[in-house]
């Protein structure tokens, strides 16, 4: 009994941290956009400058856009098909786990339950971070495609990590851009 709890513990910290690093990917667009069209981009200043994060973050997600952009075949322009505007929203996450370490023996129903267990109860807070990338058409200036990642940067001083963390959420983000081929 105790080795398959030994067993299991590994598999259960392996389920609990890949859930907590996970991006949750959600996306929208106007099904009347020609998203064919759009072959160059330039990023809008005026939306990007309200994001509530600090500039060194900005900074990377930018990049991170840009790289993304470019690896799509789009092209950085002066007279731009579409300009990328950035946004952040975070919210504070607890997570409570509850465990009970039962007395007596066996699985399930226990006839010869002893009442010696144990409750433990675990509290973890974890700030939640919303990245939502927008993507307005230049010419009419309306929004044609949202995409919005959700997850946790997983405050690090590791600026490598926190880097690698933040294009991870913008490539999974815009792994939903087309709308066409995104889902097919």
């Amino acid at each position: 009994m105790k080795a398959l709890k030994l067993a299991l513990a590994p598999v259960l910290a392996l389920v609990l941290f890949s859930s907590c690093t996970s991006v949750r990917v959600l996306s929208d667009y106007d099904k009347e956009a020609s998203f064919n069209t759009y072959k160059t981009y330039a990023f809008y200043k005026t939306g990007i400058d309200k994001a509530q994060i600090s500039d060194l973050d900005k900074k990377r997600i930018l990049k991170a856009i840009d790289a993304e952009m470019s690896s799509r075949g789009f092209v950085k322009s002066a007279t731009p098909d579409i300009l990328v505007s950035i946004f952040t929203k975070e919210k504070e996450r607890v997570d409570i786990y509850n465990n009970y370490w039962g007395g007596g023996f066996g699985w399930g129903w226990n006839p010869y339950y002893f009442g010696n267990g144990f409750n433990r109860s675990n509290v973890s807070t974890s700030t939640e971070g919303s990245l939502y990338i927008d993507l307005i058409d230049a010419k009419n200036k309306e929004l044609v495609w949202q995409g919005r990642g959700i997850g946790t940067l997983n405050n690090t001083s590791n600026i490598e990590k926190k880097e690698q963390r933040i294009k991870e959420f913008v490539s999974q983000i815009l792994e939903a851009y087309p709308p066409e081929l995104a889902s097919k």
